[in-house]
């Protein structure tokens, strides 16, 4: 899951698997269509598939550094409160939309898509794990 909790936005990715290719093709569509303009700030948990050398392993060098030098990496300690932010958004997507059986993958794209843009609609952002509506 990919959360941005001050402007209120999220987008899930599901994926066969959690590969340095998986998380660089996730990386690759932030940087390109999401905040296309922006230097952007990752704040995220240290695992071996999130580092800059799995954009080498997914792309050319020349596109690999071209996305490295859109991105700053922050490795949070094990109790994060950015983190925990994005920890609790997993926790309300698995209540309010997986929540029962779904029997396969197109079906599960479907309801997380729907429910992603649900909560994107919505607007607003989090504080200290409160959601704020944005005004004006």
């Amino acid at each position: 899951m990919l959360f941005a909790p001050l402007k209120g936005w999220r987008n899930v990715k599901v994926t066969d698997h959690h590969t340095r290719e998986d998380w660089a093709q996730v990386i690759k569509e932030l940087v390109d269509e999401h905040f296309p303009e922006k230097k952007i700030v990752l704040v995220m948990d240290n695992l071996n598939t999130h580092k800059v050398s799995s954009l080498y392993a997914a792309f050319k060098p020349e596109e690999a550094r071209r996305i490295a030098e859109r991105i700053e990496i922050h490795y949070t300690p094990k109790h994060g409160s950015w983190l925990d932010m994005a920890e609790i958004e997993i926790g309300v997507m698995v209540r309010q939309c997986l929540n029962r059986r779904i029997p396969d993958q197109d079906a599960l794209k479907r309801e997380i898509k729907a429910w992603q843009d649900q909560r994107n609609q919505r607007g607003g952002m989090w504080i200290g794990g409160l959601r704020l509506k944005m005004l004006g």
